[in-house]
């Protein structure tokens, strides 16, 4: 009697693929639905990490071979096999099939090909989920180790022009309203110490990825001899992770780093809005670089800060980052679920976008033209009354009583359609017999920035000190 049963791809025979097309058969009879196949490869994005997957599987071979799992001549053979893999994704050769449905597979795939039953010998004590967990955890030590190269030489950039505007008076701000005088050196300065703090979290990001997590295998481990301190220390990492479960399904480490890529795109969206600002003609305190500028299609006389609009509105992406993998580990059990395919991409986003940000603005602000005279002359006027308040109290008058006092100059000066600059002094002394002949040395915007030498003040004398300590 002839059977109805439709015939199923073989599922055994050496460098047999199983029913889906890859190298993963176990249960399996019949293949997997391309649409399936399609909507769960990781393959298309996680290729970026295939140096750090050939530097864990070649660690784990060494081991392996240490604790006789495997041949010296085996571990060799597959050392050399993925070097040369290695070479031809670098070169472009490797061929990628979709089916691989990972680059831990495409490269195991190759890999047999190369070195035949040694390579089908590799996967000895690993699975996938502690293989990608040590494969995040390489490339994020390397690209935290960028970023901070990126970080510290935004900062070289930023003390430089500070170097130079020690004693360039600008207007300091509260709620965008001219507020007191400060130096643009003091202004640029409050963004050092944003980077210092910067440097700081990605510091810590990457103590708590330098945490080896091979050895987990699935979830519980492996009964097998392994020396899991042999791989660290040949992979370079400080310690092993104490917990197999936690191994495997942690991505802690993902958010530290993402939580630091966040604060800092969001202290690049705000240098970037004030810079904005200052290149306006509203403020005129700056002039665009034409370099880092770009035109209108229909206006000619434009000049637009695209970049630093586009570092601003690309912090939501990163921002968005964070919240997408915060809102991904939020519910999942222990230990590995397929849910965690996310965190790469997040990880990618992120750094695709800060990278470029930083060291386009390290570049950007060498060559930002500032007008000293506008910004000297904005830094007058009404933004020295806290000076003439401090003055008062400086002569015995309580600070309340000499903050009256000098709010009723203002408003009358500023009904009067004049500037404090504009008063003598018989017109302070109207108000208070506290001002003497010294008072008027108070409405000068440079008086009042070489007496502001309070630690952490923008007088000239305490920025100079600040920048001996910052260095280079």
């Amino acid at each position: 009697m002839k059977s109805n049963r439709k015939k199923t791809a073989p599922t055994s025979g050496k460098g047999a693929k199983g029913p889906s097309g890859n190298l993963i058969r176990g249960r399996f009879a019949r293949r997997r639905l391309l649409e399936v196949e399609k909507f769960t490869a990781s393959l298309p994005f996680d290729r970026r990490l295939y140096r750090h997957d050939i530097r864990g599987s070649i660690a784990h071979a060494r081991m392996l071979a240490r604790v006789r799992l495997l041949t010296r001549a085996e571990a060799g053979r597959i050392e050399r096999g993925l070097k040369r893999i290695e070479r031809e994704i670098a070169s472009g050769q490797f061929v990628f099939d979709l089916s691989d449905e990972d680059i831990h597979l495409a490269i195991e795939r190759r890999l047999t090909q190369l070195a035949g039953d040694a390579g089908r010998k590799l996967h000895t004590a690993r699975s996938r989920n502690d293989q990608v967990a040590l494969d995040l955890r390489l490339y994020l030590k390397d690209e935290i180790a960028e970023v901070l190269k990126l970080v510290e030489a935004l900062r070289r950039a930023l003390v430089t022009v500070a170097r130079e505007h020690v004693e360039t008076v600008m207007p300091g701000y509260t709620h965008l309203q001219r507020a007191q005088p400060v130096s643009l050196a003091h202004h640029v300065l409050a963004y050092v110490e944003m980077l210092e703090r910067d440097r700081e979290r990605f510091e810590q990001a990457f103590r708590r990825t330098d945490v080896m997590p091979l050895g987990a295998g699935a979830l519980a481990g492996t009964t097998l001899r392994i020396d899991r301190r042999f791989v660290a220390r040949e992979l370079g990492f400080s310690r092993i992770s104490e917990n197999s479960m936690d191994a495997v399904s942690d991505r802690d480490f993902v958010l530290d780093f993402l939580s630091a890529a966040s604060i800092l795109a969001v202290h690049l969206s705000r240098m970037s809005e004030e810079i904005i600002l200052w290149t306006s003609a509203e403020f005129g305190f700056a002039a665009l670089p034409d370099e880092f500028s770009t035109g209108s299609s229909m206006m000619p006389q434009k000049k637009n800060p695209d970049l630093l609009e586009l570092i601003r509105g690309k912090t939501g992406r990163v921002v968005g980052d964070l919240v997408a993998m915060l809102t991904t580990l939020k519910g999942l059990p222990l230990a590995y679920n397929s849910d965690l395919q996310e965190d790469k991409e997040r990880v990618f986003d992120a750094l695709d976008t800060i990278k470029p940000a930083l060291d386009l603005l390290a570049k950007f602000w060498p060559r930002l033209v500032f007008e000293r005279r506008a910004m000297s002359e904005a830094a007058g006027g009404f933004a020295l009354a806290t000076d003439l308040a401090e003055y008062l109290v400086g002569r015995g008058v309580p600070f309340r009583q000499a903050h009256d006092i000098v709010g009723a100059i203002v408003r009358e000066t500023a009904e009067a359609g004049k500037s404090l600059g504009a008063l003598t002094l018989a017109d302070l002394r109207r108000h208070s017999q506290a001002f003497g002949a010294d008072a008027m040395e108070m409405l000068r915007a440079e008086t009042s920035l070489n007496r502001r030498t309070v630690a952490g003040g923008p007088a000239p004398s305490t920025v100079r000190a600040r920048l001996l300590r910052l260095g280079r």
